[in-house]
């Protein structure tokens, strides 16, 4: 396994000055070191993969240095149109490092939103025409290949990329210190125990991706309550609050629930304008905000700087409360906000971290579609 530390170095040795990106669950340790190691100057968390090369190139505009873009290969999504249309040789040949991590990777198992996304990946790569090495957990190869990155990107004036896989590092020596959660702050377990029960029992839930998923459905076994309401969004991180719209606009006189989390409404926060102005939704808009991406590592987000309900009233959302962490707060609001119309939003400020035990959903992505439908469409 590959030492973080010594990957950065070698990635500095080669040239490079900057990082962003988005923290994923395979570069955990990596992100990690960075995260604790690089000052503001030097290394940006951004809200998207397609912003972090936004960042890149601006910084390469300003200093023609080098600089680096980490992400999840399903963020590949987000970059592929700045990627292309902004960084390419074609366009105006900014060079960069894109370190990717490899989920879904055949022959590796993983979880079912990563399998055909895996599958796809070199392919994508190639098809996108950026030359791109694998990184496995081989400590030798790790500075060879970030020399051929460098050099790569540099000679082409174009984006490369590594792609990196599961198992390749080993833990971080640094960590930044996390930030002490408010004692009154619930878990956020906890938080998605109390707002279930204050819904009704027709409301129809929709859940980000990520941790937020599992423990809605591990709350509804404990609970013995019927999960036909729950849509898990199990990937497509940022976009819940937009299936979530979808459901209202095609089941207007259902109760809609969107359960959202601080790092992918980040991801996407204009979708919060489409839906805040959408008078004829019917959603309660619900943000679990915990200040870090919490199911790749625990990375900050600024949830904690920024102010999710200004946004939101901001972008025409009726009803805007919060941010709340008193549990009889939080049932109250929710019972209250549950039984209104239109655009309704609430953040909750949870602790972040959860339970090392927390289980995941038995049924297929597939099987949990068909039970939802039936229930929705019945």
């Amino acid at each position: 396994m590959i030492a973080p530390s010594d990957f950065y170095a070698a990635l500095a040795e080669a040239g490079v000055t900057f990082m962003t990106g988005v923290p994923d669950s395979l570069l955990k340790e990596f992100c990690a070191y960075v995260d604790a190691e690089l000052p503001p100057s030097q290394h940006v968390i951004a809200a998207n993969e397609g912003a972090a090369v936004g960042i890149a190139a601006g910084f390469h505009l300003a200093t023609g240095n080098l600089p680096v873009v980490y992400m999840q290969n399903s963020g590949l999504g987000n970059a592929v149109n700045p990627v292309l249309s902004l960084s390419d040789t074609a366009v105006y040949a900014i060079p960069m490092i894109l370190v990717v991590g490899w989920r879904g990777e055949p022959g590796v198992k993983d979880e079912p939103q990563h399998v055909k996304q895996g599958a796809v990946t070199p392919a994508m790569l190639e098809a996108m025409g950026i030359p791109y090495r694998v990184l496995s957990g081989k400590a030798d190869e790790a500075m060879d290949i970030a020399k051929w990155a460098a050099s790569e990107a540099t000679s082409t004036s174009g984006p490369v990329c590594i792609l990196v896989r599961k198992g390749a590092f080993e833990k971080s020596t640094k960590k930044r210190l996390a930030a002490t959660p408010a004692a009154n702050m619930l878990a956020r377990e906890a938080a998605i125990a109390k707002i279930t029960g204050a819904l009704p029992s027709d409301a129809t839930v929709v859940a980000t991706t990520g941790m937020i998923s599992r423990e809605l459905y591990e709350q509804r076994v404990a609970q013995d309550q019927d999960r036909s309401s729950d849509f898990l969004t199990v990937g497509s991180m940022g976009h819940a609050s937009q299936i979530a719209l979808g459901i209202s606009i095609g089941k207007p006189e259902a109760r809609v629930v969107c359960i959202d989390g601080d790092g992918a409404a980040l991801m996407h926060m204009g979708s919060l304008a489409i839906t805040g102005t959408n008078k004829g939704a019917n959603i309660l808009h619900v943000l679990l905000n915990n200040g870090v991406h919490d199911s790749v590592g625990g990375q900050p987000t600024v949830g904690f700087e920024a102010s999710f309900t200004d946004v939101a009233r901001a972008c025409g959302y009726p009803v805007v409360e919060g941010p709340l962490v008193d549990e009889a707060e939080i049932t109250e609001a929710v019972s209250r906000l549950a039984a209104m119309t239109g655009p309704r939003f609430l953040e909750v400020r949870v602790k972040p971290g959860s339970r090392a035990d927390l289980g995941r959903p038995k049924e297929t992505p597939a099987e949990n579609k068909a039970i939802f439908v039936e229930r929705l469409r019945g």
